[in-house]
């Protein structure tokens, strides 16, 4: 079983990586409920086990091409975000650790798994997968756009994905770059 989640996670990853066409430096915000994942209701079946399974899954597409991962924390934290210290340099940080029942199953993997982990009360990350319905929004830049995954589930969970793009100023007239889209 955690070896497919693994493998999910994986390919919902790639995808996203080469729909928001991500490269060195940027940052993924990952918002994960692993009761979903096997099936049960968000808040209620917390599975530590998945959690790392997932996070292996997205860090071994990430990790290599120097993409940071933020994993969003649960609503007893607020929302807060776990990341590497390096991927936010002179962010403000809180002082919290989350834990599978008080912060997320995801988070605290992320926690445990990063190099030097921090955690601040928000971010903005350049794309995202909301895993389970977690509502990862509002830890994305401005402005998001949606991204259709072919792989859309990741065990029960429904995946959702965003990508971001620079904001259109001006009127109808105005020359855009495509490159930035």
């Amino acid at each position: 079983m955690y070896e497919k989640i693994k493998e999910e996670a994986a390919l919902a990853a790639q995808e996203l990586l080469e729909a928001a066409k991500l490269s060195a430096g940027q940052i993924v915000i990952i918002g994960c409920s692993t009761s979903e994942v096997c099936g049960q209701r968000i808040g209620t079946a917390s599975v530590p086990e998945v959690a790392e399974a997932l996070y292996d899954g997205l860090r071994q597409v990430f990790a290599p091409r120097g993409i940071y991962i933020a994993a969003q924390c649960c609503e007893h934290l607020n929302r807060a975000v776990v990341a590497e210290r390096k991927a936010v340099p002179g962010a403000e940080y809180v002082n919290v650790v989350p834990r599978p029942k008080a912060g997320g199953s995801f988070a605290t993997a992320a926690y445990s798994k990063a190099e030097d982990p921090v955690v601040l009360e928000e971010i903005r990350a350049d794309a995202g997968l909301d895993i389970g319905r977690t509502l990862i929004g509002m830890h994305l830049k401005k402005v998001a756009v949606p991204v259709r995954l072919e792989h859309d589930r990741i065990g029960e969970a429904i995946v959702t994905a965003a990508r971001v793009r620079p904001k259109f100023i001006g009127g109808c007239r105005a020359v855009y770059d495509e490159s930035l889209m």
